[in-house]
């Protein structure tokens, strides 16, 4: 098939507003990466993709940012002129569940926040938002301060939800100063991985309770580790060690009884939550909030490949929905 060729709009992380997504000449990419954080751009001829039209006018992006569109739009003499002609124009995508060279559980990811976020960039994604996920014990400052030195090498804009992984006044005291220096408006929370990140419910209230008070928003990993770390062993006692055991590990329940206790919670303590999963609920409080990557897969995604069958795993893992 034939790739459609778009001007994506959008602040590209200290480097470029507007990013060509097809198959464009090196140089084009040099050339924007060498622009300015205050260039202006005027882009034309191309068709302007919003998200309630498609129309001909023209874009100007100023200081990182889509500042006016229209048939005559602010733009200041010596704003550098983009040819879109044939192309569509809209605004860049923003990622907000990533994991760039996450260290876990004795494994790295596979892209760092260069490589990631330049395949994010070739798709459209001008923003991502990662996990600062510290060690327990280890405090959330210092893990901070390590994913903001990795992160240096992004090729897009970039931001961070920090998990929370045990507690102490410590914790309490780095929340703060997350929230009110470094800009940290969500702290994650990982019901799940025994003896690893997990949290228990002390970690969670008190957690809970600091994000409310500081007007931040508490997220969770929904799922019983306990149940899962016991049904991990059952299944792998079976002899099934691959990734069609993923799903066995983790019935619909686990996800249920994890986010009914973060519901609870959160309820509680009258804070907003968002959980990681997909699933309706009669409760106004939490709002599903599922991993972008993932959230187009069922379980008849899932091809008998083994190979194949890897990439279409994810956690909490895919289901086959209802029927209707």
């Amino acid at each position: 098939m034939p790739t459609t060729r778009c001007v994506l709009v959008g602040l590209a992380g200290g480097c470029s507003p507007a990013a060509i997504n097809g198959p464009w000449p090196p140089q084009f990419i040099r050339k924007q990466l060498d622009f300015g954080i205050d260039e202006h751009l005027l882009i034309r001829g191309g068709t302007v993709v919003n998200a309630d039209r498609a129309s001909l006018p023209m874009c100007c992006a100023r200081n990182g940012k889509i500042h006016s569109v229209g048939d005559r739009p602010d733009a200041p003499a010596g704003a550098t002129m983009v040819d879109a002609g044939g192309q569509y124009v809209m605004p860049g995508g923003i990622d907000p569940h990533t994991h760039m060279q996450l260290p876990f559980m004795g494994t790295v990811t596979v892209d760092d926040f260069f490589t990631g976020t330049a395949a994010g960039l070739a798709g459209g994604t001008t923003s991502i938002i990662d996990f600062v996920i510290p060690n327990p014990q280890q405090p959330l400052m210092e893990a901070y301060q390590n994913w903001r030195g990795w992160a240096e090498k992004a090729a897009t804009d970039y931001g961070f939800h920090v998990a929370v992984t045990w507690w102490s006044e410590a914790v309490h005291a780095d929340m703060g100063r997350l929230v009110k220096n470094e800009g940290v408006n969500s702290f994650k929370h990982f019901m799940a991985y025994k003896n690893a990140i997990m949290c228990d419910d002390e970690t969670l209230v008190n957690s809970f309770k600091r994000a409310l008070e500081l007007g931040a928003m508490p997220t969770v990993h929904a799922e019983n580790g306990e149940l899962v770390f016991l049904l991990q062993k059952e299944v792998a006692a079976m002899g099934i060690k691959g990734p069609e055991g993923h799903p066995l590990s983790r019935p619909p329940g686990v996800e249920g009884e994890a986010a009914n206790r973060a519901i609870a919670i959160a309820d509680v303590l009258a804070c907003r939550s968002t959980s990681c999963m997909c699933r309706a609920s009669n409760r106004p409080r939490p709002w599903p909030a599922p991993a972008p990557a993932a959230s187009g897969c069922t379980a008849r995604c899932w091809p008998a490949i083994w190979s194949s069958m890897t990439r279409c795993t994810a956690t909490p893992t895919s289901r086959t929905p209802p029927a209707m």
